[in-house]
């Protein structure tokens, strides 16, 4: 199948390679679930088959994902050290979406009582 320039853009946070087009938008916080983690972080670049986070978190447990979602409340929080630049394959995604809470940046651990 050949393709159009139509569906290809100039990304310049992409050394100006021409890439698809894609909906996520450089310098937005995400929350992003991969097939066994789930990441809170800036945006900073989009490449074919990653991205890569700043302020980023691992985030081991959340509330409950409604409450996740809305608010940004988790139960386990592990920050990457302050200027790490988090590579997540795009592979592994299974759905992100831009949040309007601030980002996590403080560890937090919730001790399991059995």
């Amino acid at each position: 199948m050949e393709r159009t320039n139509k569906e290809f853009k100039i990304n310049k946070f992409n050394g100006g390679k021409k890439m698809k087009q894609t909906p996520y938008k450089i310098g937005k916080n995400y929350l992003i679930r991969t097939v066994t983690m789930i990441y809170t972080g800036k945006l900073k670049q989009v490449f074919d088959k990653e991205l890569i986070l700043t302020e980023c978190a691992w985030i081991p447990e959340t509330e409950r994902w409604m409450n996740t979602c809305r608010d940004g409340t988790f139960k386990e929080v592990e920050p990457y050290p302050e200027k790490a630049e988090v590579i997540i394959g795009k592979d592994a995604i299974l759905d992100a979406f831009q949040v309007s809470w601030k980002l996590p940046k403080e560890q937090k651990w919730q001790a399991k009582h059995y």
